[in-house]
C-alpha cells in the first residue's frame, strides 16, 4: 500500500463578494488529489480535498516541500500497520519534516489540505464515510452525524442594499436553517444597525438566531463602538472584531460585551489557539472558537487541540468549524462538535455540502452509505477533481 502521487490545481473563485476586509475577486484555491495504488471498484483510491475558502491557492509550498517528502518517504513509514491504511500521524510527521517552529500560515493551509485528501482515501479504503473513521481513531462511540448548521452569510457585494439583503437571507431560512450570519464592519456602525435590524425582523427578533462577522475589519475604537450597539440585541456571536493576534484587546472586549464572542478562523496551531484561551479573555461558558480545519494542519492537529482546550476547561462545543464544507462537516460529526457553518451558493463549486444534501430546521444528517468526504456527490466540483486525477 502506498501513495503513488500527489496533485494540485489553482482554481479561481471569481466572486464580488465582499467583507469588511477584501473580496474574493482574486481568491483561488488549491484543489488537491492524493492517488494510492489500493483497488476499489475496479479503480485506484484517491483522496481529494480543497483548501477551504478565504485563503489563496497553495501550490508552490506543496511542490516544494511538503509532496516530495511524503512520495520520497519509505512508503512502509506511512502505514498504520494495525488498520492495514495510510496513517494520517505520520504522514503529517513526514510532512513536517526540515520545518522551523513557528510562522504556521507558511506552511498548516498545505499541509491541512493534503491531510484531509489522505482521510478521503483512508474512508475510501475502510469503505466508510470520514467522520465515521474518524470517529474509530479519535472519538470512539462518540460520532454525531445529524449536526446542526448554520449559515455564513449576509455579505457585502456592489449595488447590494437592504432589500437584497433581506431576499439573500430570506432564501436561506426558505431551505431549511434556522441560525443565520451576517457582515459587519464595511459600513458605519449606524447604517450596519440598520441592516442587522432588519434581519433580526426576519428572523422574529431573537439575538440567538443571528451572528455577526467583522472578518478583523474594525480598529480598536470600532469594536468598541459595536459592541456597545449590539449588545442589546444578545446575538448569538460578534465574531472576529479585530486582528486575530491581538489577544489584550480581545480581553478587554470580553470584559464589557457580555454576549458570546467568536474568533480562531485566523489562527492555524494548537499553540495558537492556546495562546488565545490563555491570554484573550475567552469564556468557556458561551464564547466560540473557530478553526478552520484544512487551513490549520488538519485532522489530526484539531484532535490535538481539542484535547487541549479540554485541559483548560473547554469541550468539544466550545470548537465549531469555520468553513461551509464536507470536510469541517465531517470533523464537526467525527468529533462530536456542536455545529457547522455553512456557504450556501456562495462560493460556486465550492459551495455547501452534497448536492443531495436537505436542511431540515437547521439540522443536515450525512450519508452513511457515502464513502470518503462525498465530493464524488458534489457534481462540479467532482468534476475539476475528476480531471486532475485522471490527467
Amino acid at each position: 500500500m502506498r501513495i503513488t502521487d500527489i496533485r494540485e490545481i489553482a482554481v479561481p473563485l471569481n466572486l464580488s463578494l465582499r467583507n469588511a476586509v477584501f473580496d474574493f475577486s482574486q481568491m483561488t484555491t488549491s484543489v488537491v488529489a492524493v492517488i494510492t495504488d489500493v483497488i476499489r471498484d475496479g479503480k485506484p483510491v484517491v483522496g481529494y480535498a480543497f483548501n477551504s475558502t478565504g485563503r489563496y491557492a497553495c501550490g508552490a509550498q506543496m511542490r516544494a516541500r511538503f509532496i516530495p517528502r511524503i512520495l520520497d518517504s519509505d512508503p512502509d513509514s506511512l502505514i498504520d500497520e494495525e488498520r492495514n491504511n495510510l496513517d494520517p500521524e505520520k504522514i503529517l510527521a513526514a510532512m513536517m519534516q526540515g520545518e522551523k517552529p513557528g510562522g504556521h500560515s507558511d506552511r498548516s493551509v498545505g499541509i491541512g489540505t493534503i491531510e484531509f485528501a489522505v482521510w478521503d482515501a483512508i474512508a475510501k479504503i475502510e469503505e466508510k464515510p470520514a467522520f465515521r473513521s474518524i470517529e474509530e481513531r479519535y472519538n470512539p462511540g462518540g460520532a454525531k452525524p445529524k449536526r446542526f448548521v448554520y449559515v455564513g452569510g449576509g455579505w457585502y457585494a456592489p449595488g447590494k442594499g437592504t432589500p437584497e439583503l433581506l431576499d439573500e437571507m430570506r432564501g436561506y431560512l426558505d431551505m431549511g436553517y434556522t441560525q443565520l450570519k451576517m457582515k459587519i464592519g464595511g459600513m458605519s456602525v449606524s447604517d450596519d444597525m440598520s441592516r442587522l435590524e432588519a434581519v433580526l425582523k426576519l428572523v422574529g427578533d431573537d439575538g440567538w438566531n443571528l451572528a455577526v462577522d467583522a472578518n478583523c475589519g474594525l480598529t480598536r475604537q470600532g469594536a468598541f463602538d459595536y459592541a456597545k450597539a449590539m449588545a442589546p440585541y444578545n446575538l448569538r456571536w460578534y465574531e472576529e472584531a479585530t486582528d486575530p493576534l491581538d489577544y489584550a484587546l480581545l480581553a478587554e472586549l470580553a470584559d464589557i460585551y457580555a454576549p458570546p464572542l467568536a474568533t480562531g478562523e485566523n489562527l492555524f496551531s494548537t499553540q495558537d489557539v492556546e495562546n488565545l484561551v490563555r491570554f484573550g479573555g475567552m469564556r468557556t461558558d458561551h464564547d466560540v472558537l473557530q478553526s478552520d480545519p484544512p487551513q490549520s494542519y488538519g485532522v489530526v492537529a484539531v484532535t490535538r487541540t481539542i484535547k487541549m482546550l479540554k485541559e483548560h476547561g473547554w469541550t468539544e462545543n466550545g470548537l465549531m468549524p469555520h468553513g461551509g464544507n464536507q470536510m469541517s462537516l465531517h470533523i464537526a460529526a467525527g468529533l462530536g462538535m456542536l455545529l457547522c457553518e455553512s456557504y450556501p451558493n456562495t462560493f460556486g463549486m465550492f459551495s455547501d455540502f452534497a448536492d443531495d444534501a436537505e436542511v431540515i430546521d437547521g439540522y443536515l444528517t450525512l450519508d452513511e452509505d457515502r464513502p470518503g468526504i462525498g465530493f464524488e456527490a458534489q457534481a462540479d466540483l467532482y468534476k475539476v477533481m475528476s480531471e486532475l486525477s485522471s490527467a
